[in-house]
């Protein structure tokens, strides 16, 4: 018998996926990225936390739209105003941003040759993609996906646009592989692949999947997975077809792999740099009672398998009380029907549409349906606000940033739809 997706998201542990030569100049992600208050449990909050509903709600942003299970929505970079939508079977489709009566999308390409995506094993398939910095000059872009040429295997490669179609047509013939991961589950594929401020690549992924990170891979710097991996895509490192940043945590250490940017992950479900502060924000989700929402930084440990969000994690027998060197999350939320199961990360919000929203962090809950507006004081290192939004109740599958810095969030629901945030 089928399974709900309330029941198969359960079962898989509550993931949330039913699932140039030289790098910009910019401050690094971590730079700024720091915390010195305790984690916030949501469920509990101190006095001076703002949790006061937002006057802004969630609507239709493309009501004429509809993307089957709608897992990527971003910008090229390429002052082009084009929104890029992928599915999670590996169609990606294109769109003016500003077209919200649009209902039939451009195809950009067409993936799906190469990803593996089954209803059963709903965290794989298309993931992530991520266009190159120079996009506009140079047509490369860069996806994760669950290759289709052997069972449970994730790929990180580059592709670049067709010849002379000035970038409006993907060409999935010029695929170059740069990262083959073979994972031991189908689920805690992780995905989200995205550019730092300082021209380099991230890539999130997770813990090998099961529960209980049964291979200790999250704690083991050997191992890519239960990490966050930064990587040069514009150099070439011995056999590797990428270049190693000279500043990643683990370079020159023989038992750890230099592609390593931070580890102790469970299962990072959208991570995103906030384009003004260049922090880098990721909600991890979480496995038998919390979600939480960490500040990445370079050679952070954020705990798994050792806890889960603020807590002693003892279902592997190696749990362990808070320690120095292993970042709690700014905030918390516990697995109870107030609050959800599965968080989504999201993005801040730098457009112009809802000028309220300015500077908050909007994230939800995948079980639930709920989205809240998070403010983080860099100051004071403290989350001033975790503020409630008006939302459709419906899975929270991703969330998205056009590059005007509009926030949109998708539900593969009711023929898979994205929304956007406005002013009630």
């Amino acid at each position: 018998m089928k399974k709900s997706w309330i029941q198969q998201l359960l079962l898989s542990g509550a993931a949330t996926a039913c699932l140039a030569a030289s790098p910009a100049i910019a401050e690094t992600p971590d730079a700024v990225a720091t915390q010195a208050s305790p984690t916030i449990n949501l469920a509990e909050p101190p006095a001076s936390l703002d949790v006061s509903p937002m006057p802004v709600e969630v609507v239709e942003a493309y009501p004429n739209l509809r993307i089957s299970r709608p897992v990527i929505i971003t910008g090229a970079g390429d002052g082009s105003g084009r929104l890029f939508v992928a599915s999670q079977t590996g169609e990606v489709y294109f769109f003016d941003e500003s077209d919200s009566d649009v209902s039939e999308p451009e195809l950009f390409a067409d993936f799906s040759d190469l990803v593996t995506y089954k209803d059963r094993e709903n965290e794989e398939g298309f993931l992530g993609m991520a266009f190159h910095p120079k996009f506009k000059d140079n047509g490369l872009f860069y996806a994760y996906y669950t290759t289709s040429d052997k069972p449970h295997v994730s790929v990180l490669t580059e592709f670049s646009t067709v010849q002379g179609s000035d970038n409006q047509q993907g060409d999935p013939s010029t695929a170059r592989e740069l990262l083959r991961i073979e994972q031991p589950f189908w689920n805690h594929n992780g995905g989200t692949v995205a550019f730092g401020p300082d021209g380099f690549l991230y890539i999130a992924l997770g813990d090998g999947g099961k529960a209980n990170d049964p291979l200790q891979s999250a704690q083991d710097p050997s191992q890519l997975l239960g990490s966050i991996m930064r990587i040069d895509v514009d150099q070439r490192e011995g056999d590797k077809p990428y270049g190693i940043p000279k500043d990643n945590p683990y370079v020159g250490q023989s038992d750890a792999r230099p592609e390593i940017y931070a580890i102790g992950i469970r299962n990072i479900w959208r991570m995103a740099f906030d384009p003004k502060t260049n922090f880098l924000w990721a909600a991890d989700v979480g496995q038998n009672d919390w979600e939480e929402i960490n500040l990445i930084r370079r050679g952070g440990n954020y705990g798994w398998s050792l806890r889960e969000a603020n807590h002693k994690f003892t279902l592997n027998g190696n749990g362990s009380d808070a320690r120095p060197d292993l970042i709690d999350p700014l905030i918390e939320y516990p697995h109870t029907d107030d609050w959800g199961k599965s968080i989504t990360g999201g993005a801040v919000y730098r457009g112009t549409q809802t000028p309220m929203l300015d500077g908050y962090y909007l994230y939800g809950d995948y079980v639930t349906g709920k989205v809240w507006a998070l403010k983080y004081d860099a100051k004071t290192s403290t989350v001033t606000e975790n503020r409630p939004i008006s939302a459709t109740g419906l899975p929270v599958f991703t969330f998205g940033q056009t590059d005007s810095g509009e926030v949109l969030v998708s539900t593969m629901m009711a023929g898979g739809r994205i929304y956007k945030f406005v002013a009630k």
